[in-house]
């Protein structure tokens, strides 16, 4: 389990945040100087240079969104150049796409930080600049919101792109558009000029995932263990009732893949933020403010417990917690996790995103009141960081395009890197793992130095 230093602050992590954004404006530069267009979205490096991998486009606005971040962390100009003319000439096909779940991961990343940097007044902006990104965003929440597969009983998810029967763990960050959308004032139209509530939305989508794709010790099936997550989870559409739990990147079913369960974390924690920040009257129709709260809590919380007691002791896991090789690695659990090992990945990406979750958790906790609990939580965010931030994940060599080593893609499809003379995947990097790197490296900056909290919704 992890091992967390209580005597860790955000502060003390300024000079590992220092270079690890000295490192990312190298490897922003060096990605812009050699990406094609015609090749698709880079995905994952192989030997240390960024590949497309041609499933779907779902890293594009984290290529354009790390540039955004690097200005954002640094004030560089021409990180900021990169990303906005990124964004401006080849994200719109993202803003309209009906056939995928990913819009949070790519408008979010893209517009959603330039607007949060124009409206700051990090970044000059004209209005008519501004309202472009507001539009993209809008129009944005709206399309991901129609992608919907409606329940039995009010319940009702953003289908992913496998079809309608397909409710994907990593959907519930794309639950940042609908909350942007519906802060700009937007909503869906439906048949017959029907209003739809993208809030409503996004808090059914939430209160499915809950109920069907994460575990709480409550006898569901003979593998519920609180905290568990399940990749996927199969209805059947003919009467709407729950079927099975499924996955698609992790090792089965039954057991958990950890960067599914690293999205949750993090999911649950950042609405919980923006939930805090909405008026009562926004919430009674789902129950009220305080339940509603209460039950994203319960999930943040849950699945975070999992994570520190899952997780070896410096908050890197393994790429799924029932890995077969895992048992021929002994108590892995009770030391440091190990990349160059010879019978199962790490998956560093999972790391930085659940770290995140923790961050944000802690923080929510003891913004409320003193919380141990909140302590905890933030002090294991910042153990993973620390963990992440330096060798062997940090990657230091001007040859690689990656910042964050040892990260995993699709284990089960084998699309990720094996290099000569090892067994296992190692060495290389992941769009994701970079972005959600450098946006725990700005989180953890700004709390540093006693700025406005980094949020998605900081409009």
């Amino acid at each position: 389990m992890l091992h967390i230093d209580t005597s860790l602050t955000p502060g003390s992590l300024r000079g590992e945040i220092d270079r690890l954004f000295e490192l990312s404006a190298r490897k922003v530069f060096a990605i812009d100087r050699s990406w094609d267009p015609r090749d698709g979205s880079p995905v994952v490096t192989v030997g240390g240079k960024y590949a497309p991998r041609g499933w779907t486009e779902w890293t594009q606005g984290f290529q354009f969104g790390s540039a955004i971040l690097q200005f954002a962390a640094t004030g560089d100009r021409r990180a900021l150049a990169i990303g906005r003319a990124g964004t401006f000439r080849h994200m719109a096909a993202h803003v309209s796409h009906v056939g995928v779940h990913d819009h949070g991961f790519n408008n979010v990343s893209t517009y959603g930080n330039l607007l949060h940097l124009a409206v700051s007044g990090a970044m000059a902006a004209d209005g008519g600049e501004v309202r472009f990104y507001e539009l993209a965003l809008k129009v944005s929440g709206a399309v991901q919101a129609a992608r919907w597969t409606a329940l039995p009983g009010g319940l009702g998810y953003i289908y992913s792109f496998n079809g309608p029967h397909s409710l994907f763990a990593d959907t519930i960050r794309s639950l940042r558009v609908l909350a942007l959308a519906h802060r700009l004032g937007h909503s869906l139209m439906g048949e017959g000029d029907r209003r739809i509530s993208l809030l409503g939305r996004l808090l059914v989508h939430a209160e499915t995932t809950a109920r069907f794709n994460v575990y709480f010790g409550e006898g569901r099936d003979g593998y519920d263990v609180p905290g568990r997550v399940a990749h996927e989870s199969i209805f059947n559409l003919n009467d709407g009732s729950y079927r099975c739990p499924s996955t698609q990147q992790g090792y089965s079913p039954f057991t958990t893949w950890t960067r599914g369960l690293a999205w949750i974390l993090c999911g649950y924690a950042e609405q919980l933020e923006f939930l805090d920040t909405l008026p009562e009257g926004d919430l009674k129709p789902h129950g009220g403010k305080a339940a509603v709260l209460g039950r994203f809590l319960r999930v943040a919380r849950v699945t975070a417990d999992y994570y520190l007691a899952q997780t070896p002791t410096d908050g890197v896991p393994y790429w799924d917690n029932g890995a077969p090789g895992l048992a021929r690695l002994g108590a892995y659990l009770e030391r440091p996790a190990d990349p160059f090992n010879d019978h199962e990945p790490v998956d560093s990406s999972a790391a930085a995103i659940a770290a995140q979750g923790l961050v944000r958790l802690g923080r929510y906790l003891r913004a409320r009141r003193p919380s141990a609990a909140g302590d905890r939580y933030l002090a294991a965010g910042l153990t993973v960081a620390r963990t992440i931030f330096s060798d062997p994940y940090l990657s230091t060599s001007p040859r690689h395009q990656g910042l964050l080593l040892h990260t995993v893609y699709h284990r089960p499809k084998g699309w990720d890197h094996v290099p000569p003379g090892r067994k296992v995947p190692c060495g290389e990097s992941s769009m994701w793992g970079d972005y959600h790197a450098r946006e725990l490296a700005l989180l953890i900056q700004r709390m540093a130095e006693r700025k406005p909290h980094y949020t998605f919704f900081g409009l």
